[in-house]
């Protein structure tokens, strides 16, 4: 009865500890890739890695600035990623196991390169070349305008940039062989434009790098963007809002036609990432993989243990972050806004009282 006793409470105790060590599935899981039976992401601006089955992430990175689009290697030795370890925005690579992350590029600093800012962060990395030796990233650094996006190469181990021969650059993707790019011609994936149809409605080119001709192969009024090839080189897979959401698209280069592969009714696909036979994406916070062979979608069920020091309670001072105020008839109190609630305020002398106090929500 004793030892019975005994080994029920260390089950318990171990069942405890791995309730504990699990932890609850993470959400907000962002800008995903995968290379065989591994998956890199961001979160909370740092960089992990998982199996691509789920499971445990590991992290990566640590750095107080935001570690964000990583990409692996061909070999999946190396990690690309944007990165903003001394400042500025750059391009960095580290080892997949992890590392020292090295410094790529070195651009001038802009006047908008906020991570919120409607053209997206500088410098981001979309690909690597099929041999491994350079990653393909889009600058706002060598424009006469940061308002528009430049395609750039840098070499891995370090040099001079090169820019692809293109005016203007958006998401891009190397076919197997390298000869041909295909590519958005605008970048606008950072913008509050959904279900946009204007003139800046975005379309999938293929740019040869022999003919130095391009050819569209969407041409339509709506979203098309983050072209991939598939690794034989027959398919490109794209997401579009043609049909009122986000959703996963097939063209085939050999019969030039299209095909939709998902039909997502609530969220939006973002961000998605060819590697193989699969493609990963965000869908409502969560990874979602998708194999190219059965067309089955599964989620990735991640969880992150670490101490999520941005998630504790802190002092701050709101003096500086007023966005808005009014003044009430009698010049006695004053309503502000700032970080998304709104205080009641009094003119001379007096409390100050949180009107709204709502976590959840932005109060305006």
């Amino acid at each position: 009865m004793r030892r019975s006793f005994m080994t029920t409470l260390i089950l318990l105790f171990v069942m405890s500890v791995n309730i504990y060590a699990s932890g609850s599935e993470a959400r907000l899981l962002r800008f995903p890739d995968i290379h065989g039976d591994k998956i890199v992401f961001s979160y909370a601006g740092d960089i992990y890695i998982v199996g691509s089955s789920g499971g445990t992430a590991r992290r990566v990175t640590s750095h107080n600035g935001y570690e964000m689009f990583p990409k692996f290697s061909p070999d999946g030795s190396m990690i690309a990623f944007t990165g903003q370890y001394d400042g500025n925005t750059e391009v960095f690579v580290m080892p997949s196991e992890g590392g020292e992350p090295k410094r790529l590029t070195f651009t001038a600093t802009l006047g908008r390169d906020d991570i919120g800012d409607r053209m997206g962060p500088n410098n981001i990395v979309l690909d690597w070349t099929p041999d491994g030796k350079n990653i393909l990233y889009r600058t706002r650094g060598y424009t006469f305008n940061d308002f528009t996006g430049q395609l750039m190469t840098v070499p891995v181990n370090g040099g001079l940039s090169s820019p692809i021969t293109l005016k203007n650059g958006g998401f891009a993707s190397y076919s197997p062989d390298g000869k041909k790019l295909a590519y958005n011609y605008i970048f606008r994936e950072f913008r509050s434009w959904k279900r946009y149809q204007g003139g800046m409605a975005d379309d999938i080119r293929v740019f040869d790098f022999e003919t130095k001709k391009s050819v569209r192969i969407t041409d339509n009024i709506y979203q098309d963007v983050s072209p991939m090839w598939s690794q034989d080189g027959k398919k490109i897979y794209y997401i579009s809002d043609r049909d009122g959401h986000m959703n996963l698209y097939v063209w085939g280069a050999e019969t030039n036609k299209t095909e939709q592969i998902t039909k997502y009714r609530e969220y939006d696909i973002k961000f998605p990432s060819i590697g193989g036979n699969y493609i990963v994406y965000e869908n409502g916070g969560y990874i979602i993989k998708l194999d190219l062979e059965t067309k089955k979608e599964e989620r990735v069920k991640v969880h992150i243990n670490n101490d999520i020091t941005y998630a504790r309670p802190e002092w701050k001072e709101l003096s500086k972050s007023v966005r808005s105020y009014s003044l009430s008839p009698n010049g006695e109190r004053l309503l502000a806004t700032a970080r998304g609630d709104i205080f009641s305020i009094p003119a001379k002398s007096g409390i100050t009282y949180n009107i709204t106090n709502s976590s959840d929500a932005n109060d305006k």
